[in-house]
């Protein structure tokens, strides 16, 4: 059995190579006194920590930079190709999967899509596989050299007991906990999400909500970066959002901003409750308003939905029924926004999904005066609204940091470790 001591040691050097690694990542190139001075080492630790880093192909030196009349130092940086993450975006009707290098540049690309309602988690799984071969089979890779597979999923996810869940996998380690999903709003009671991936893939897995992977990507690469105290929003057919402090190396949990109540005993939601804001500000919600007005066939596929909703947005002064539509959201959209402020008094709020990626600035605009009047007036003053930077396929990326975290946390010694008894492909 290890000491006591022996055991610190090992800790310390753990710790020290995963601050220098968080660091590189996220402010990157640095030299071995920037890592010092961002990481609060001695430059004595990071000379050994970025020798070893260095030794084993983890961190590359990218360049050099002028020093005060001594010679250039060299200037440090993760190495993109020391691995590959995938990150997979599970939407209601389509599944987004994108393998990426650890530069965060996208290798390969594959989007599947249901003509169905809404996926069933057999179809969700069936899609996440083919979506991950494709992607691994397009880059020309061994999958050794993944890292791990994120998943951004719509619902609540929780960390169960692995004997708590239907169908015990063999001889599960004490302790064990995997990922089950509750998605509520799409019809779906508790999914063993994780479980049912693991019987199809032998790659590690993280899974998480969507909004939450959108809402780390903005943290750590678009429009919440430099944020202590950010909401980011994730707008589309629902609404959700990522509640995060701490900035981009901080902690964050997906908020159900959907289904917070806006109107007592008001329309019915896909959730089973009344009045939720999913239902008025939402995009289904927002076309069935303009297909009421217009006395038009409800838009019943998910493409006629984002169709009828980009045309309203594009709609002029002369079409009142858009107009009224459209007030709704930036009403009842502030609305919600506003009790968020008072919640958590946010210094920035971001709008992404496709939904919120094709406002514009103008209403963007009028939702930030729409939060004003119900946000209380001191918290409203410190709040930015921002447009997210990243583009629609964020929730992928967000989901692929997911692994990215788990490796630069472990010091860069290790992947995601795939559960005890999992089954291989």
């Amino acid at each position: 059995m290890p000491s006591a001591r022996s055991t610190t040691v090992r800790d310390l050097r753990r710790s020290n190579r995963a601050r220098t690694l968080w660091e590189l990542y996220l402010n990157g190139p640095l030299t071995y006194q920037g890592v010092a001075r961002a990481a609060g080492v001695s430059l004595a630790t990071v000379s050994n920590v970025m020798s070893d880093l260095v030794r084993t192909g983890c961190v590359a030196e990218v360049g050099s930079e002028e020093s005060n009349g001594g010679r250039p130092r060299g200037l440090f940086h993760i190495n993109p190709d020391f691995g590959h993450v995938i990150g997979v975006d599970v939407g209601e009707t389509a599944v987004m999967v994108e393998l990426f290098d650890l530069g965060m540049r996208v290798r390969a690309s594959h989007r599947s899509v249901t003509e169905d309602a809404r996926l069933s988690p057999d179809d969700l799984v069936d899609h996440v596989i083919e979506g991950i071969d494709a992607v691994v089979a397009e880059a020309g890779i061994d999958e050794e050299s993944i890292l791990g597979v994120g998943v951004g999923v719509p619902g609540l996810v929780e960390r169960v007991p692995v004997d708590a869940a239907a169908g015990d996998p063999d001889t599960p380690c004490p302790g064990d906990t995997e990922a089950v999903l509750y998605g509520q709003s799409i019809g779906w009671g508790d999914v063993p999400i994780e479980r049912m991936l693991r019987a199809r893939t032998s790659l590690p897995l993280l899974v998480d909500n969507g909004a939450n992977t959108l809402g780390q990507a903005e943290r750590w690469f678009g429009a919440a970066r430099g944020s202590d105290n950010a909401v980011v929003v994730l707008l589309g057919s629902g609404v959700g959002a990522s509640i995060a402090r701490g900035g981009e190396g901080g902690a964050s949990f997906a908020g159900e901003l959907g289904h917070t109540t806006v109107v007592a005993g008001g329309k019915q939601c896909v959730c089973g409750a009344r009045g939720c804001l999913e239902a008025y500000a939402g995009a289904d919600a927002i076309v069935a308003t303009y297909d009421r007005l217009t006395e038009r066939d409800q838009a019943t596929s998910p493409s006629d939905v984002e169709d009828r909703m980009r045309a309203i947005l594009a709609a002029d002064d002369s079409d009142p029924a858009a107009a009224q539509a459209i007030d709704e959201l930036v009403d009842y959209l502030g609305a919600g926004l506003g009790t968020i402020v008072n919640l958590f008094t946010p210094d920035r709020i971001v709008l992404g999904g496709w939904l919120g990626d094709a406002l514009g600035q103008g209403l963007l605009e009028r939702i930030h005066a729409a939060i004003g009047r119900t946000a209380l007036a001191r918290p409203f003053e410190r709040v930015a609204s921002v447009p997210a930077a990243l583009g629609t396929d964020a929730v992928a990326l967000g989901a692929a940091t997911l692994p990215v975290a788990e490796f630069l946390g472990s010091g860069g010694v290790e992947r995601v470790l795939p559960l005890h008894g999992s089954a291989t492909a």
